[in-house]
C-alpha cells in the first residue's frame, strides 16, 4: 500500500495507534518510511494515555531521522488505542499540556511535564509536525492554538466543512496566529472498487465505528452538527457499536436508518465514477486536503491503487 500511495502521488500514509486492531504503529511507520521517498508519514494517531509523550516524540524524533522533512506526529484523546486496553482517554486539559511539552523535547530542549522528571532528546532533528487529532469545538479549538495542524474528524458534506474549519481558526486567531498556518486535514472513509455494492456492504462498519465511538461521543449530538431527528438512532447506535468493528456494525447502521447519512457526512465509496462525483462535491463545499481510512475497505490495497489511478489523477486536473 505504502509502495502504490508513493506511486500515484498521495501526499500522506497514515498510520493508527489501535491495538488489537492493527500491528504496532511505530513498526508500520518504519516500514512505510523505508518503502518510500517522498510521500510523507503520519501517526494518525496515538494518545498521551497508552504512551507516555516523551515515548512518542522519541518514537517520531526517530522516525525523522528515517525520513527527513516527512513526518508527522498525529496526538488525540484516545479512542479505540485506550478503550481496547481498558484505559480512560485522556482529557483537554492533558492535550494543552502534553503537545507543547513533546514540542520542546523535538526541538531538543529539556522539558517537564506537571512538574514530573525532566525529560530531554538531545538527538532530536528537525522539529516533525505535530498534529491534533478532534472532533469536537474545544479540541478543535485547541489545534488551532498550540497544534501544527489538525486531523479533522467532523465530516466533509458542506455544513460539516464550514463549521469545523471556522472553529479551529477561531482557536488561531485566539492565540494571534495566522489561521492559515494551521494545517487541516479532514478524516474520511475510502472504499473504492470497481463492485460498487461491495464497497457499499462494507462501509457500514467504518462509519459505526467512525460515528458511534468518537466522532457523537458528546451529550450535545446538536453541537456535533446531527439533525435533531437523528439524535435517536444516533445514541443507539453509540451504545451498540463495537470499538472491533464487523459485520454486525455493517448491518447495524441500515437497522437504525443511518447509512445514507453517515455516508454523505464520512465516506467516499463506490465505483472509481462514484468516488469521483462524491469528491468533487466535497471539492466545491471547500474540502482541501483529506486523510481516508481503508482499512475496513472491500480490499484496503486495490483501494488505494484504483483509486490512485483512477480517480485522484482527475481531482488534481
Amino acid at each position: 500500500m505504502a509502495a502504490a500511495a508513493e506511486r500515484f502521488g498521495y501526499d500522506m500514509i497514515g498510520i493508527a495507534d489501535t491495538p488489537g486492531n492493527a500491528m504496532d504503529p511505530w513498526v508500520a511507520a518504519t516500514l512505510v518510511a523505508e518503502a518510500t521517498a517522498r510521500t510523507r508519514v503520519a501517526l494518525c494517531v496515538t494518545n498521551l494515555v497508552s504512551r507516555h509523550p516523551a515515548v512518542s516524540a522519541s518514537a517520531i524524533g526517530s522516525l525523522e531521522l528515517l525520513a527527513p522533512g516527512r513526518t508527522v506526529l498525529g496526538i488525540g484523546t484516545g479512542h479505540s488505542g485506550t478503550r481496547n486496553l481498558g484505559m480512560e482517554r485522556a482529557n483537554v486539559e492533558a492535550l494543552e499540556r502534553g503537545l507543547p511539552y513533546i514540542k520542546t523535547l523535538l526541538a531538543g530542549e529539556p522539558a517537564n511535564l506537571d512538574a514530573g522528571h525532566p525529560a530531554h532528546i538531545p538527538w532530536a532533528k528537525g522539529a516533525p509536525k505535530v498534529f491534533l487529532a478532534g472532533s469536537g469545538p474545544r479540541t478543535l479549538k485547541l489545534a488551532g492554538r498550540i497544534a501544527d495542524g489538525a486531523f479533522v474528524n467532523f465530516g466533509v458534506a458542506a455544513e460539516n466543512l464550514r463549521q469545523s474549519e471556522a472553529t479551529v481558526e477561531e482557536g488561531a486567531r485566539q492565540a494571534g496566529r495566522d489561521p492559515h498556518s494551521v494545517e487541516q486535514w479532514q478524516i474520511a472513509s475510502l472504499d473504492c472498487n470497481e463492485d460498487g455494492a461491495a464497497a457499499r456492504a462494507r462501509a457500514g462498519a467504518i462509519l459505526a465505528f467512525m460515528a458511534g465511538g468518537y466522532i457523537f461521543k458528546t451529550p450535545n449530538l446538536a453541537q456535533r452538527g446531527v439533525p435533531e431527528k437523528l439524535h435517536a438512532p444516533i445514541s443507539e447506535l453509540r451504545r451498540r457499536y463495537s470499538t472491533r468493528p464487523g459485520d454486525a456494525d455493517a448491518r447495524l447502521v441500515d437497522e437504525l436508518g443511518l447509512f445514507d447519512y453517515l455516508a454523505r457526512r464520512f465516506a467516499i465509496y463506490g465505483t472509481p465514477e462514484q468516488c469521483f462525483d462524491q469528491l468533487r462535491v466535497a471539492q466545491e463545499a471547500g474540502l482541501k486536503r483529506v486523510m481516508f481510512t481503508v482499512s475496513l475497505a472491500s480490499d484496503p490495497g486495490r483501494t488505494v491503487e484504483l483509486f490512485g489511478e483512477r480517480v485522484l489523477p482527475k481531482l488534481r486536473r
